[in-house]
């Protein structure tokens, strides 16, 4: 399975692996002019998005936080879609735990594997449109292999790993976007439990359960993760 490109990109065509721009290449005393890092700018950008969104970034706007100029960048990164998928990879980038090594509970090591993962995309939030458009860098291909292996681990069989992994995948992205974008104002809350206080009210589960009210956003997570890995590795 492929991630899906948005089509509104470019159809300029792009590398088909991901990898940064070559170290630059040049006279020694021209080198030493030109201070940044592919770290600096892949730093600077990260706190660009965050700041202004995917819309803010641009290359002049970039190269200003940088206080740098504009051609500068170009011996570091290709391009701004270059940059997109090398912040994006750098938010992504999974460290673990100390406490997980040789954990005997797969579970646990899956858990905090995604927990850090929704975790980190609630930080960046640009990066959940992001990281369903753009090709796949290696911070999240280890994430995805370590996935991967933590479910054989636990039982589930080769023929159904792709299906396991794309659930999990699946779920968390679901559940990130349903974070970021459903979130009621005070007086939408209000209008709504005024609606269903009335005795016709039309949605009498939804009543019961206070479905629009349940801000458990963390819990709800949670619980449904160990439903899902409940299913998919049964008696183990």
């Amino acid at each position: 399975m492929t991630a899906k490109r948005s089509g509104a990109r470019s159809k300029r065509p792009r590398r088909t692996e991901f990898q940064p721009a070559p170290e630059p290449r040049g006279e020694p005393h021209l080198l030493l002019e030109r201070p940044l890092s592919l770290e600096r700018i892949v730093a600077t950008a990260v706190e660009l998005l965050d700041a202004r969104g995917i819309d803010g970034l641009t290359m002049r706007r970039l190269a200003d936080r940088l206080g740098s100029g504009v051609m500068s960048l170009y011996w570091h990164v290709d391009d701004k879609d270059g940059v997109f998928d090398l912040a994006l990879d750098s938010v992504l980038e999974y460290r673990g735990s100390p406490q997980m090594n040789g954990a005997e509970d797969w579970r646990v090591e899956i858990v905090h594997m995604l927990e850090d993962w929704r975790a980190g995309m609630l930080r960046h939030p640009w990066s959940v449109p992001l990281l369903s458009s753009r090709a796949l860098g290696p911070n999240i291909l280890s994430r995805l292999e370590l996935l991967g292996r933590t479910l054989s681990r636990a039982g589930v069989a080769d023929k159904d790993l792709n299906v396991a992994i794309w659930s999990l995948w699946n779920y968390v992205m679901g559940a990130t976007i349903t974070r970021t974008s459903f979130d009621l104002a005070d007086s939408d809350k209000a209008a709504t439990q005024q609606h269903h206080a009335h005795p016709g009210a039309r949605y009498p589960t939804i009543q019961r359960s206070r479905l629009l009210f349940d801000d458990d956003w963390v819990g709800t997570f949670r619980k449904g993760l160990d439903l899902l890995l409940a299913g998919l590795a049964p008696g183990k």
